[in-house]
């Protein structure tokens, strides 16, 4: 595949796009702020212009907060949902348009299984990542039939540096629990994108987790305040 990449940082992008040339391959980087849509669009629009066609978008920007409901302000409620929420919106409504025109395409949103279970102090980004789950429930059967294909990833921790730059009103450990690598969700990804499937847990026991919640959710509250960050830090 030709690879567009797009993310705050040019120098990261640089990077990345480095090693998919090494590898054979074609990148353009295009610096974008998923939480400004007139740059989503454009960057959408941009790709097309270049090479003809959208085959797959992944929508995989996300920021957070390890706060307590009250301690994350208003103005901090919007901005995660903005990135990691209406970012996904702005790339499906700019994608969409070009993949019903090629009558195929693969929009891959990567949401968390904190948008299947909640745990605490992470409020504004369980609600990001609850909303882009049923969003993409919606999307999935809205485009039944056109050859658009919807897949919602739900990885557990992913050992990235997330937690190292998210604010942490806490002044305990934002990590806990069992951590996948990058590499590993991604081959995850890509084994969707060969043989699409709605959701992909990276993680299989997650499963265990979600149907426990659907069966027993007093019981898996009182689990999941027991290995809470705080708890953890106790």
């Amino acid at each position: 595949m030709r690879v567009v990449l797009a993310a705050r940082r040019a120098d990261r992008l640089a990077g990345v796009a480095d090693q998919v040339r090494a590898g054979g391959g074609e990148a353009r980087v295009v610096p974008t702020d998923v939480a400004d849509e007139a740059a989503v669009r454009a960057l959408v629009d941009g790709t097309v212009d270049a090479w003809g066609r959208l085959d797959v978008l992944v929508n995989n920007a996300g920021v957070g907060i390890l706060a307590t409901l009250e301690q994350t302000t208003a103005a901090e409620f919007e901005r995660i949902l903005r990135v990691n929420f209406l970012g996904a919106v702005y790339g499906v409504r700019a994608a969409l348009p070009h993949m019903r025109r090629q009558g195929s395409g693969h929009i891959v949103n990567v949401a968390s299984v904190l948008g299947k279970r909640a745990s605490p102090f992470r409020a504004a980004y369980v609600a990001s990542k609850f909303a882009l789950v049923g969003f993409s429930e919606a999307l999935r059967l809205e485009v039944h039939g056109t050859g658009i294909h919807v897949t919602c990833v739900c990885p557990i921790g992913t050992a990235t540096e997330f937690h190292e730059v998210e604010p942490n009103r806490l002044g305990v450990p934002g990590r806990g629990g069992p951590i996948q690598s990058a590499d590993h969700v991604a081959r995850a990804i890509l084994r969707a994108l060969r043989r699409p499937r709605a959701e992909v847990h990276p993680y299989p026991p997650a499963r265990l987790l979600f149907l426990a919640n659907a069966l027993a959710p007093g019981l898996v509250d009182r689990l999941m305040l027991r290995f809470s960050p705080r708890a953890r830090a106790r």
